[in-house]
């Protein structure tokens, strides 16, 4: 068996790669190439933290695993992140243990590289300004996936702290080679932009359907629960919805059954998974002026397939700590 760090998976998942694997992916659950259970989460008593189990199996490459993370918005801003915990990834012959995968930094790529594969598929192809609304290591990971799909010719981000959006700015300005201005509002940030990335801890609205122009793309990745969200209902409700998974949509995402409740809208609103977007089995963006948006919770499959490429270049690269974990008869 193989432990992976943080910065070794970051070594060996870079974000080029990692949208071409989440593409890959997602066109395979919607083939039926993969079993994909709910996730099971326990929420902790008096608070907005969470304990979470994610298990799926992936028939091409064959492999079985589980994220098992905490969930604690509240270290938004401080040295600890908000999604911690390890990918287990087994193989299928013999169920034997292959390795144990820091889930912090597989989350953080991940989830950026399916928004930059809805993107690639959903934004006009001339999409360039770009309203990042959060400023924390989504945001980070998120701003490099839209510049690895799309040529940004302006950036500005929001967050409720005014000094996380400047420290952003200049930090990922430098790093990326990119001007980044923080800006004083969410509206100001969206106002005029046509690619939108939500990547807050917010449970109440922090984008609205009123700022939104004709033919911007949303990727909405902040909220994972039925309780929050950061779009309100008319942002919803304007959008062709895209999602990873219909079946998590319909269980876990308050951005959409907030407004269901309301009355805004069916199920008939989500247009589809992105899957099927990709196997022709329904059209992507129709025109320049449709505002479409991406729903992202964050699926099983895509840790596994990520945790798979991993473990695979680790051993290409000779990287990572090996422990005989048991699992063989002596």
């Amino acid at each position: 068996m193989i432990v992976l760090s943080q910065d070794e998976v970051e070594r060996l998942l870079p974000m080029d790669k990692c949208i071409d694997l989440m593409t890959q992916t997602l066109a395979a659950l919607a083939r039926g190439e993969a079993l994909l259970p709910l996730r099971t989460v326990l929420l902790m008593p008096d608070s907005r933290d969470a304990f979470a189990v994610m298990p799926a199996y992936l028939g091409v490459p064959k492999t079985i695993g589980a994220k098992i993370i905490t969930v604690y918005p509240g270290n938004h801003g401080t040295e600890f992140d908000s999604h911690q915990g390890a990918v287990l990834l087994f193989e299928v012959e013999h169920g034997s243990l292959l390795a144990v995968i820091d889930a912090s930094s597989i989350t953080a790529i991940r989830t950026a590289a399916v928004s930059g594969a809805a993107t690639a598929l959903l934004a006009c192809e001339d999409a360039g300004d770009l309203a990042m609304l959060g400023s924390g290591v989504q945001a980070r990971t998120n701003l490099e996936a839209m510049r690895t799909v799309r040529k940004l010719r302006r950036v500005r981000v929001w967050s409720r702290r005014e000094e996380s959006a400047r420290v952003f700015a200049d930090r990922e300005g430098k790093r990326q080679g990119i001007a980044i201005e923080a800006v004083g509002s969410a509206r100001e940030a969206v106002e005029g932009a046509d690619l939108v990335c939500t990547t807050t801890s917010a449970r109440e609205p922090v984008l609205l359907g009123d700022w939104l122009r004709p033919g911007v793309h949303i990727n909405a990745v902040g909220a994972c629960f039925p309780n929050a969200r950061e779009l309100d209902s008319a942002a919803v409700a304007k959008s062709r919805l895209f999602v990873d998974r219909r079946e998590s949509t319909l269980k876990e995402s308050g951005d959409f059954l907030i407004p269901k409740a309301e009355g805004r809208f069916g199920d008939e609103h989500i247009v589809g998974e992105v899957g099927d977007v990709l196997l022709d089995r329904i059209p992507g963006r129709r025109s320049r002026a449709e505002i479409t948006l991406f729903k992202s919770l964050g699926i099983a499959v895509e840790d596994l397939a990520a945790a798979h490429r991993i473990h695979h270049n680790s051993i290409r690269a000779h990287r990572g700590v090996e422990i005989d974990f048991g699992g063989k008869k002596c």
